[in-house]
């Protein structure tokens, strides 16, 4: 099997439009939730979330595109140009022919669809524009990256609810390992901060007024981000000999599903996919030092982790530091596990840990080192990266130091 490195990351978020900002204030535990703002924000009881602020479309994209390009789409389009630029790759010839993408998102064009939910039943016009539906179908965002860099191999959307990125990025991984492309292009997106995406998610009661606080005993439930996380997977080989930056291996992946409950996950379920990551990887448990937890602050979610995490590491999980970045960034969703691998890398590369901000009491049932609100410097050999979603699947990322 080939070795599989990561030779570029590019991101657009609550915390920053780049990979730089976010990693800066990951590592200085800046909050990226406040106020939301669009139209009829008033109506709904949910008023937080990890919104991009300051992002001017019009001035990225031409008229054409913005016709055709959601939200989602846009987020996807800039940080798979920052991650193709910081790779150095050329998708030309052969390499193109077989390099290709795999993105996860969980709503696809939710702004997309509201507005013309809007244009239909409120304003009562009969007809919407014809390309609304190439606008918010899921694939939309992968098509459009593997039509701008020419990437011609496998290309298509994984969605899985909240672990949709890393069920993608484990197909990418799987792709290189195998042999079957040199390169692919890779991660998720989500933007469901509009009246619609946000009225949907209160339904569902696991919503916070107030703040995000993974693992605190008073925390009252998750809040919703968006933006996009995107990653240049390469075999190693073919990296090393065009002399290109490495950020971390990837070095194993597991998925599983809890087939339980819709919605409760299951800790059995959770700790599947966390010790098959471990396998694939071929590393002992004792060997990670890092865990981005999936952490949405809600009261099941956090306890039912760390129980896996206990039964997993065993005494080891006393030594290990598990974070949730979703306390700075929130939850985005389809797009989350994207945005949190960077997280993984900074602590790998940059030995430099990311807090969970938020944090104000102890709970008996979350009882590890959960990093509490300062990011701390460590070396890093191992990480890994949860994601469990709704519908109780499960997807979990092992990464090593180079």
């Amino acid at each position: 099997m080939k070795r599989v490195v990561i030779t570029g990351a590019g991101t657009i978020n609550a915390l920053g439009h780049t990979v730089a900002k976010t990693m800066e204030s990951m590592r200085e535990g800046r909050c990226g939730i406040g106020d939301l703002d669009f139209r009829d924000v008033d109506r709904l009881a949910i008023k937080i979330g990890g919104q991009v602020r300051d992002f001017e479309a019009e001035g990225r994209f031409n008229r054409q595109q913005m016709v055709l390009y959601d939200r989602f789409t846009q987020f996807t389009l800039v940080a798979a140009g920052e991650a193709i630029r910081q790779s150095g790759l050329e998708f030309t010839g052969e390499l193109a022919a077989k390099s290709g993408v795999v993105l996860g998102t969980a709503g696809g064009g939710v702004s997309t669809w509201d507005d013309n939910y809007r244009s239909v039943y409120e304003d009562g016009k009969n007809r919407v524009h014809p390309f609304v539906v190439p606008k918010l179908m899921n694939n939309a965002a992968a098509s459009h990256v593997s039509m701008e860099y020419n990437l011609k191999g496998p290309s298509f959307t994984v969605s899985t609810a909240c672990a949709s990125s890393n069920h993608a990025m484990a197909q990418a991984f799987q792709m290189v390992r195998s042999g079957m492309s040199p390169a692919m292009v890779t991660g998720g997106s989500e933007s469901m901060l509009c009246f619609g995406g946000v009225k949907a998610w209160e339904g569902l009661r696991v919503m916070s007024k107030d703040a995000c606080r993974p693992f605190s005993a008073n925390r009252n439930g998750m809040v919703q981000g968006e933006g996009a996380g995107v990653f240049v997977f390469e075999e190693y080989e073919h990296a090393k000999a065009r002399g290109a930056e490495i950020l971390c291996e990837i070095v194993g992946y597991a998925m599983s599903s809890d087939a339980a409950d819709i919605v409760m996950p299951s800790k059995q379920g959770a700790a599947r996919a966390i010790s098959g990551a471990l396998k694939d990887a071929q590393i002992n448990a004792q060997d990670v030092g890092y865990i981005n937890a999936h952490g949405t602050g809600t009261a099941a979610n956090d306890k039912t982790e760390c129980a896996a995490v206990a039964d997993v590491f065993g005494p080891h999980a006393d030594n290990l530091m598990i974070s949730s970045t979703k306390s700075m960034h929130g939850h985005l969703i389809g797009g989350t596990g994207a945005v949190e691998l960077l997280a993984c890398i900074m602590a790998l590369r940059d030995g430099v840990v990311a807090p969970t901000i938020g944090y104000e009491e102890p709970d008996p049932e979350c009882a590890l080192d959960v990093v509490p609100n300062e990011a701390r410097e460590a070396t890093i050999d191992v990480a890994l990266s949860n994601a469990f979603a709704f519908g109780g699947l499960n997807a979990v990322l092992a990464l090593k130091r180079v």
